[in-house]
């Protein structure tokens, strides 16, 4: 088995940034699974979205998320990879998967645009809908949770590392 950290959440959860500064603290490397996509296709996420619609654009990042092969890596993924089930599958066996939780307020504030932004969400759907869709997702394939709500980056940092530590220790 490889031995990754794969940081799954909401939009806004701060999985990139907290991915970054992990991997610096445990001697790891880093990937931004979102930039992974837009490297292999050559387009932004929103651009996918746009060209290939919602339930297009899942199946390319399931396809490209169940591809990486790393080891010793922080992976970030996008919001949206638990929806792919070959996806999720493959990454919870090559690393401890971490579920960054955050309440809907929080994510809220922190989004901005969400179609800018490359949300992937079906049409009509709101912040709140899939929020409380992805949650439960969330919750499933999470062999860690780490609750954010109100944590400063380096204590979200700390929590993680601790979690992974005490989880791989068992």
């Amino acid at each position: 088995m490889a031995d990754n950290i794969v940081l799954i959440g909401m939009p806004g959860a701060g999985k990139s940034t907290v991915g970054v500064v992990l991997a610096k603290r445990i001697g790891y490397d880093f990937c931004d699974s979102d930039l992974l996509i837009q490297r292999q296709t050559g387009k932004r996420l929103s651009e996918l979205i746009d060209e290939h619609g919602h339930e297009g654009f899942l199946a390319i990042e399931d396809e490209i998320n169940a591809s990486i092969d790393l080891d010793r890596h922080v992976i970030a993924t996008g919001g949206s990879a638990v929806y792919g089930d070959a996806a999720m599958a493959h990454l919870g066996n090559i690393g401890t998967v971490v579920y960054l939780k955050l309440s809907l307020d929080a994510v809220e504030q922190r989004v901005g645009d969400l179609t800018d932004r490359g949300v992937a969400m079906r049409p009509g759907q709101t912040l709140e809908h899939v929020y409380a869709e992805r949650a439960v997702l969330y919750e499933r394939y999470a062999d860690v949770v780490v609750d954010c709500e109100g944590l400063e980056l380096r204590e979200v940092v700390v929590r993680v590392h601790q979690a992974c530590a005490s989880s791989n220790a068992g």
